[in-house]
């Protein structure tokens, strides 16, 4: 591939398509992109859809900082039933009479799953246990337990309550609900934990993710619109919308991509991953701030 149309170093935002793994989308991304070099911040259900974060050519290189970054979803979730996967995905493995569920139990069964707290991910999950995906011992039949992780659920609303029929005869309730929340967080816990906190049982039967950081659905582009026109973001404004900026001189410029520690001023202290700038513009790193001095997270200058 010549330097003229070689593809461009950025980020994709993709609108994922229901039925899509991450990895397929990434396959698909490489065929449109004419790259083996994509990757993707944060994998996404394949029953869900909305924003798919992937990475390209060096852009790569932000994915994994990306990844931890808060995502914000719009979801509908089932009570009256319980599944093996906690989503639409599994076999029912349970159902209540849900009719009977108030408004006010639904949102005192909401209040414990709001904020900073211990969530037990899917069993069916990719949670590696001892080095096996917890969804490859869960379909080999194995009796385990995956230990609670911390998770941080800012926002857990619900929209809409809506009286429903279960396809075996069963009433259930379905709530229209939006969640913002760290990264790692499972809806679809989320869902069960409300269910059986509210003795009927729950799963999760539709999934939209609607924002990564500030990546959001309105600058997403559908796999047949990237087939159509490839959309890149430059990897210096992806690096400016996802990361507080430090503009630098030619001298600390230099230092920078040669290797050397430089000073960090104190307001990035705690700041997390910094996009370091030139006086051109140019993106040259990543960095933090570790004991006053710049470390180094990866480097594009």
């Amino acid at each position: 591939m010549t330097q003229k149309n070689r593809t461009p170093d950025g980020l994709v935002i993709v609108d994922k398509p229901s039925g899509f793994t991450s990895h397929d989308v990434v396959a698909k991304m490489r065929g449109i992109a004419r790259t083996r070099r994509v990757g993707h911040a944060g994998t996404l259900d394949p029953m869900a859809t909305g924003v798919l974060v992937l990475g390209v050519e060096r852009a790569t290189k932000l994915l994994g900082h990306l990844a931890l970054t808060e995502k914000e979803y719009l979801g509908t979730i089932r009570l009256g039933q319980t599944t093996l996967t906690d989503d639409a995905e599994g076999e029912i493995t349970g159902s209540a009479d849900a009719s009977k569920v108030t408004r006010d139990a639904v949102d005192a069964g909401i209040a414990p799953l709001t904020g900073r707290i211990m969530q037990v991910p899917s069993k069916v999950s990719a949670i590696k246990i001892n080095g096996v995906r917890s969804y490859k011992r869960a379909r080999d039949g194995e009796e385990f337990d995956i230990p609670a992780r911390p998770v941080t659920v800012s926002s857990f609303e619900v929209y809409d309550i809506r009286d429903a029929v279960a396809d075996d005869g069963t009433p259930v309730l379905d709530l229209v609900v939006s969640v913002v929340c760290s990264s790692g967080t499972y809806i679809r816990a989320l869902a069960r934990d409300l269910g059986a906190a509210l003795g009927v049982g729950g799963h999760l039967t539709a999934l939209r993710r609607t924002r990564v950081g500030p990546y959001k659905l309105d600058s997403a582009r559908t796999l047949d619109q990237l087939q159509q026109e490839l959309t890149v973001m430059p990897i210096a404004e992806a690096a400016t919308a996802a990361f507080p900026r430090w503009d630098v001189d030619v001298r600390r410029a230099k230092l920078l991509t040669n290797g050397v520690r430089l000073d960090m001023p104190e307001e990035y202290a705690g700041k997390g991953a910094v996009a370091v700038f030139d006086p051109e513009g140019v993106f040259l790193a990543l960095v933090e701030e570790e004991k006053g001095k710049a470390k180094s997270l990866a480097v594009f200058g």
